[in-house]
């Protein structure tokens, strides 16, 4: 007894992560316990998630191990399941709240059953969803000499660790998409997820899309800086801007300290956001350099900017489509510049 507590606990589950998963995992249970009273877990769905931490922890995946035994709802919320168990050693030492890491989790988890064989035999640059809404992952590599398969560029270096009954689990080196702390202090979703388009076939890489101007970066300068309103519009809409402008790679944003728009529907939403965003970088020198009345290409096809008071400033300075900017150049890289404005930009064709 005492040998098989000793193999129970071992491994770096000691960590404050796993705490914190254990914690999670048992507000999980308890309400679904509650929510679910006339209908008790299966004696064989318990049999499998027991046979599956059994598995997982032979193969070295403890933290997940752990969960899968304490509260197996977390994966098994689909009829069909795969899984992917990320490596303790990539998790023992990131501090993330729990419902975060139960986003990780639904973004390693796939509503369909698939066997290394059933991967190996997808396309490469398919796309899979997951369970975690509107993000799927992408087969960025398949070799099937070597029989090795990448997703999101991340190998899956532990294949059918677990096939049985409804479920597959195998193992990967780190997650799918990177832990940026910065970015779970602000608040914002930082799953990173490749764009896909109606047929399930990679459009834009997240590595190549969304590192070619640092958006995340942006959406934290605005969140932090005044522009909290504007941050959360963007990034509402920042999937649909990727998709639709691949070849993106700089760009000028008109930031106002109050976007009113942001309860606004989608679709308008996404064309006013859109509205306050260039396709090029432009300094607010480069600004002034440009004639009067000088027209602004912006992210919206058909709906341009025009330049007030260029080579002719006022005392009031230059504004743009009639609004002023009230703080030029106030956060700038080689990719991007942000220029404060006093106010959100009127789109006539909307308003």
């Amino acid at each position: 007894m005492a040998r098989s507590c000793s193999q129970w606990w071992r491994a770096p589950i000691y960590s404050t992560i796993s705490i914190v998963l254990a914690f999670m995992a048992i507000s999980a249970a308890l309400h679904a316990s509650s929510n679910n009273a006339s209908s008790p877990t299966k004696p064989t769905t318990y049999e499998l998630s027991l046979n599956a931490s059994r598995a997982l922890r032979r193969s070295g995946f403890n933290t997940i191990a752990t969960l899968f035994q304490i509260s197996p709802e977390i994966f098994l919320s689909s009829p069909n399941s795969t899984i992917f168990a990320i490596q303790d050693s990539a998790i023992s030492n990131v501090s993330l709240p729990p419902w975060l890491f139960k986003v990780l989790l639904q973004y390693h988890t796939f509503p369909l059953k698939l066997s290394m064989n059933d991967l190996l035999n997808k396309p490469q640059r398919s796309c899979l969803p997951t369970l975690l809404r509107r993000k799927n992952v992408a087969l960025t590599k398949i070799d099937t000499k070597s029989r090795s398969v990448e997703i999101n560029h991340v190998l899956v270096s532990h294949p059918d660790i677990f096939l049985q009954g409804p479920f597959s689990i195998h193992g990967v080196l780190k997650p799918f998409s990177s832990l940026d702390p910065e970015d779970v202090q602000q608040g914002w979703d930082y799953i990173q997820s490749p764009i896909c388009d109606s047929n399930s076939r990679l459009l834009s890489d997240f590595i190549e899309s969304k590192n070619m101007i640092e958006w995340t970066r942006i959406i934290r300068l605005l969140s932090s800086n005044g522009f909290v309103s504007f941050a959360i519009a963007l990034h509402s809409v920042l999937d649909g801007i990727l998709e639709h402008n691949t070849s993106l790679n700089s760009t000028t944003i008109f930031a106002p300290p109050d976007f009113t728009f942001v309860s606004s529907p989608s679709p308008l939403l996404d064309r006013l956001v859109r509205f306050h965003i260039l396709p090029q970088r432009l300094t607010y020198k480069e600004l002034a350099s440009l004639p009067d009345k000088t027209m602004l290409k912006t992210l919206v096809a058909d709906q341009d900017l025009e330049i007030n008071g260029g080579l002719n400033l006022t005392r009031l300075g230059l504004a743009i489509d009639g609004v002023q900017i009230v703080s030029h150049d106030i956060f700038s890289s080689k990719k991007f510049v942000i220029h404060g404005i006093s106010q959100a930009f009127r789109d006539g064709r909307v308003s």
